[in-house]
């Protein structure tokens, strides 16, 4: 059985996987009551907020079993939100994502270490011993 955390994970995952920017998970159970975990992620245009959300519900769906509760934000696509309860993502353009400042809003809330393949940069060179 899956936790709230590996589906973050997958959530980051498929975020990257459609090449969203800035992707952050924050460990908000100790702040809120309502949820968990918020993955964060930005893109660059209407289509490519979509693609992310879509991405993401598909993959949560197949790969982590559980389905979307509400999205939001779908008409515009300048910010779509996926509530699973335990998890909510937020796909942001980047104008959305500096005036909702979910980051410094939630400044406290432990980040989620991330595989570089996620985070876009690149993993530390392997020493030779």
């Amino acid at each position: 059985m899956k936790t709230t955390a590996d589906w973050a994970l997958i959530a980051a995952e498929a975020a990257a996987d459609k090449k969203a920017e800035d992707i952050v998970a924050l460990n908000v159970a100790e702040l809120l009551v309502v949820t968990d975990y918020f993955v964060i992620a930005t893109g660059h245009s209407n289509i490519q907020v979509r693609a992310i959300a879509n991405e993401i519900e598909d993959q949560l769906r197949e790969r982590g079993g559980i389905k979307v509760i509400g999205r939001e934000g779908e008409s515009e696509a300048k910010s779509i939100l996926l509530d699973y309860g335990d998890l909510v993502i937020h796909v942001f353009q980047p104008e959305e994502r500096g005036f909702y400042r979910l980051e410094k809003l939630w400044g406290d809330a432990p980040r989620m270490e991330l595989p570089p393949e996620v985070t876009g940069t690149p993993a530390a060179p392997a020493h030779e011993g």
